[in-house]
């Protein structure tokens, strides 16, 4: 059966092809036959003026590829192809920048409640936490930190440590002694020179030993309110990954990055970042169908695009697991994380 050609708008009697009363009876058959008849341009040009069809509805079909955990509150529908469209001009700087930070207002939608995932309660302590978390989890660091910081609740008390003794406290996180060389050593300046006390300056915390400025950043955006990027390996990936920046050196993409942002927003979007990173946007498989921002991301498609096996690869609150810290913040919608040993 052959394929029809839809005709929206054009009348099923066509006038006849000639004013003549004296058509033959094939020509009046051919008449009679207008629908389907190919109109030639100027009758479809008539017919389209003058259409009363209606116009087709709109599918009420509902995206299945929406966030659904709560607090999400974007609505963004997913499964949308990539901003850039085959054979498109390359996109402009200040197009970027209002996509970058269109991008940051979603997430700041998504996850209202992004915080440090590492437990603290006072700058001594996220300092060492900080240290602790190179090359392991966020999670690993907050089981072993208890027993640490009720060992050694100060600086001086840590200076004073038994290397040995420490090792062992810190023996989960791995690179444990080369961790309690730095760790004793930052106590050790910390007391000598800071009078027992954090320094609240980029320039002091790099002196450190074991500080470098990722470090000092977390330390001063979240113990001191002083604004500052973090680029770790999470905000790194994810920044290349929507072509904020095509920088690898960790300075060089922090430079970049807070051209692109005020300064008020740099600590804030460094937590949605990484959130987003560890949650939906994974390294290997990243969760493209389930992810609110992909109308938003060059590189949708990278991932799994189907919205329920998507749904399966969300990790923490939004995949209803444990998050990493011991102690979250009130308005942390998802479960603590277990102690050490405990499952």
């Amino acid at each position: 059966m052959g394929e029809q050609v839809p005709r929206v708008g054009v009348k099923t009697t066509a006038r006849p092809a000639s004013k003549s009363a004296t058509k033959s009876s094939t020509e009046r058959a051919a008449g009679s036959a207008g629908s389907t008849a190919k109109p030639t341009p100027k009758s479809a040009a008539r017919a389209a003026g003058k259409s009363t069809a209606k116009p087709a509805p709109k599918s009420t079909t509902t995206s299945t590829a929406k966030v659904t955990v709560k607090p999400a509150k974007s609505g963004a529908k997913t499964g949308a192809k990539p901003g850039a469209k085959p054979g498109a001009k390359p996109e402009s700087h200040l197009s970027m920048v209002r996509r970058a930070r269109r991008i940051n207002r979603e997430l700041a939608e998504l996850y209202p409640y992004a915080h440090p995932e590492l437990d603290f309660r006072n700058p001594f302590e996220l300092l060492v936490a900080t240290v602790l978390s190179a090359q392991t989890t966020d999670l690993r660091v907050n089981q072993t930190t208890p027993a640490l910081f009720a060992a050694y609740p100060t600086p001086e008390d840590m200076a004073a440590a038994v290397p040995e003794e420490m090792e062992e406290l810190i023996r989960p996180t791995g690179f444990f002694r080369a961790k309690t060389k730095s760790l004793i050593g930052l106590s050790v300046a910390l007391r000598d020179r800071f009078g027992g006390e954090v320094p609240g300056r980029l320039a002091d915390l790099v002196t450190l030993p074991g500080v470098g400025r990722k470090t000092a950043n977390v330390v001063l955006g979240n113990a001191f309110g002083v604004p500052g990027i973090t680029v770790d390996t999470h905000f790194g990936r994810l920044v290349r990954r929507w072509k904020w920046t095509e920088q690898e050196d960790p300075e060089k993409v922090e430079a970049e990055i807070a051209a692109i942002f005020p300064k008020s927003e740099w600590t804030m979007l460094s937590h949605r970042v990484v959130f987003h990173g560890r949650r939906i946007c994974h390294a290997r498989k990243p969760a493209c169908g389930a992810c609110p921002i992909a109308p938003l991301c060059p590189a949708y498609g990278e991932g799994e695009t189907d919205p329920e096996k998507a749904r399966k690869l969300l990790k923490y609150e939004m995949g209803g697991q444990p998050g990493q810290r011991l102690s979250p913040p009130a308005d942390y919608p998802g479960k603590p994380a277990p102690a050490l040993g405990s499952g």
